[in-house]
């Protein structure tokens, strides 16, 4: 294992969450009362019912305190889409059917989901709907104008053949973009109602530096670095201090981001915090120095069956952060540094889990730009 892997000093190395609401400050199970398991899982709070919440996750092909269906689950009904530029060791791909691995999420005025499926520009995409249009949402007044079926995020430059996690931000006066790439350089643009984008505006942040500096550092092999969830605002003062005013100086855009690790056949995600401006030119302004551990993931992780006994094994359980969420009934995509907020994750790849904190949780480590 690499030098900077020091599993056996978590509070010196990471940031640990607690849980506000379990009596072990633990995370929760989430409970979908599928016959197999799920994983890649994503809250938010049910617009009319008090302390229920929609979880959309991946059903698994794999065979306490929880958060569990009141009711089975069932199948989002998002079309199939269909492309013809999978090939060679990627042909399989064009066997796809149906949405892969959604993340689900307020915007500043509704929900939307973002998905993967077959592209009509390379393999495999990234689609984007408005959430309300698939279940029984019940009245709104704002009425779905864009989104209403699945729309496919362009992006500019050259595509990858598979390209996955995007994630969208809106700036300060409600316009919309998409974030593609984070490593080797940020990429980003705005998005338009039917799936187009504009120039990257990434150049114009001037982060090389920063993220030189401050991202985590990754060996040349086994490591990388994923955009891994969606987008929220935070202003960085309490909503119960009658002082706090939001204002560009104070209110920031921010996402999860992980440092992945492949040894041994085995994957770690260590999920870090970013956090950039919300007006143009959308700079990084801080990135968190210690990595969050959710309380309650093990130590060590499960060992893979292909390890004889005799054979020391010291990797963590794998979480993966797929999502996060304002916890309050109304609350969409602004908050403040005391409002509970809902972290979702996936479990080796097989379960679900999820854990409410408090968002100032996420911002103790944080070091800035301004001072590299």
């Amino acid at each position: 294992m690499p030098d900077h892997y020091i599993y056996n000093d978590i509070e010196n190395v990471h940031r640990t969450v607690y849980s506000i609401s379990t009596a072990d400050r633990a995370y929760f199970q989430i409970v979908l009362g599928l016959k197999s398991n799920a994983y890649n899982p994503n809250i938010i709070p049910h617009r009319t019912l008090n302390d229920t919440y929609i979880v959309v996750a991946q059903e698994s092909e794999h065979s306490v305190e929880q958060l569990e269906c009141v009711k089975a689950p069932s199948i989002l009904p998002i079309a199939a889409t269909f492309g013809d530029k999978c090939h060679d060791n990627l042909a399989y791909f064009g066997y796809n059917v149906g949405p892969h691995d959604a993340r689900l999420f307020y915007g500043p005025t509704k929900p939307l989901v973002v998905y993967g499926s077959n592209s009509a520009y390379t393999c495999f995409g990234q689609f984007v709907q408005d959430f309300r249009l698939l279940l029984d949402w019940g009245f709104d007044w704002n009425i779905p104008k864009e989104f209403k079926s699945g729309t496919e995020i362009q992006r500019p430059g050259k595509y990858g053949p598979i390209e996955k996690n995007f994630f969208l931000f809106w700036d300060e006066e409600g316009d919309m973009y998409a974030h593609f790439d984070l490593i080797p350089s940020r990429s980003f643009a705005k998005l338009n109602d039917d799936g187009s984008v504009g120039k990257n505006l990434a150049p114009a942040a001037k982060d090389e530096r920063c993220l030189s500096a401050l991202m985590p550092a990754v060996a040349a092999e086994s490591e990388s670095v994923h955009q891994a969830t969606n987008s929220l605002s935070i202003t960085m003062c309490k909503r119960s201090d009658k002082h706090c005013e939001p204002n560009n100086k104070n209110t920031f855009v921010f996402t999860i981001f992980q440092h992945k690790s492949f040894y041994s056949f085995h994957s770690n995600y260590e999920p870090y915090v970013m956090i950039f401006s919300q007006a143009a030119p959308f700079s990084v302004q801080a990135i968190s120095q210690k990595p969050i551990w959710i309380h309650g993931r093990g130590l060590p992780g499960t060992r893979p069956e292909w390890i004889p006994p005799e054979r020391e094994w010291e990797q963590t359980e794998m979480f993966y952060i797929t999502s996060m969420a304002w916890a309050t009934q109304g609350q969409t995509y602004h908050g403040y540094l005391d409002d509970p907020l809902f972290l979702a994750f996936g479990i080796e790849d097989s379960k679900t889990g999820g854990i409410d904190i408090l968002a100032s949780n996420l911002f103790q480590d944080l070091a800035y730009c301004s001072a590299v």
